[in-house]
């Protein structure tokens, strides 16, 4: 199975390797592989050839607290209310809260979808099924400033 690169990508596990078990220079390898000398470097410096993720190692808000967040979570949990109705419950409370860090928040704890409800849904039905040759055509009443317009 190969190996999935990004479109921008210059090395494949085999190259970082070649890099780590290589005697020659840094300016060597760099210039052989077509990357920066930082970048030799760096992969000289790793024992393994699995590149890292990027971004926050630890992910948290900068907006909210450990307590609002525990504040948000309990609420939602007790109440599944939707969003909406938990921003306006909850911004007496927490007045800094926004839409977007109330969704965030949600979704960091794995709760920003409510669960689905399934004995107040009446079941989809199918459409009644007709012969080859019938066509079925709804008819439709709008109500306008001059009467009833029929929309077929």
């Amino acid at each position: 199975m190969g190996q999935i690169l990004h479109g921008s990508a210059r090395m494949t596990a085999a190259v970082r390797r070649a890099i780590q078990h290589s005697q020659e220079s840094l300016r060597a390898l760099a210039k052989r592989y077509g990357i920066d000398q930082k970048t030799v470097a760096k992969w000289k410096k790793r024992t393994g050839t699995q590149d890292l993720p990027t971004g926050l190692k630890d992910v948290h808000s900068t907006i909210l607290s450990i307590e609002d967040e525990a504040i948000i979570v309990a609420f939602r949990k007790h109440t599944l209310l939707p969003l909406d109705d938990c921003l306006y419950a909850l911004q007496a409370t927490i007045p800094h809260l926004t839409r977007s860090s109330l969704h965030r928040c949600l979704q960091r704890h794995g709760i920003s979808r409510l669960p689905e409800v399934t004995g107040d849904k009446e079941p989809k039905r199918k459409f009644k099924t007709y012969p080859i040759g019938y066509f079925h055509i709804d008819i439709v009443e709008v109500q306008t400033a001059q009467g009833k317009l029929p929309l077929r």
